[in-house]
């Protein structure tokens, strides 16, 4: 292993990802979402979209105006949007 990325591990023994996940696909959302705002206002949002939008074909039907309602309480909410859709 490189020593640089040692050097971080043993800094930060247990770190964690911070945004609440079940599948990639959701993680890749929460990452994309999580751009200049905190994990914690995604994590606020994204049970509402999963819930309502269960996979990537389900998302790509989605109206953009719903999908900015669900995402309105975080940061760059209508570019997110877009870039989710």
């Amino acid at each position: 292993m490189d020593y640089k990325l040692q050097y971080i591990y043993d800094m930060y023994p247990d770190a964690k990802c911070e945004l609440t996940y079940n599948t990639l696909f959701q993680l890749l959302i929460a990452v994309s979402l999580s751009a200049q705002t905190t994990d914690n206002s995604v994590n606020k949002v994204t049970p509402i979209l999963f819930s309502k939008y269960k996979n990537l074909k389900e998302l790509s039907l989605a109206s953009i105006k719903d999908i900015e309602n669900i995402l309105r309480f975080i940061g760059m909410y209508k570019v997110k949007s877009k870039n989710v859709l």
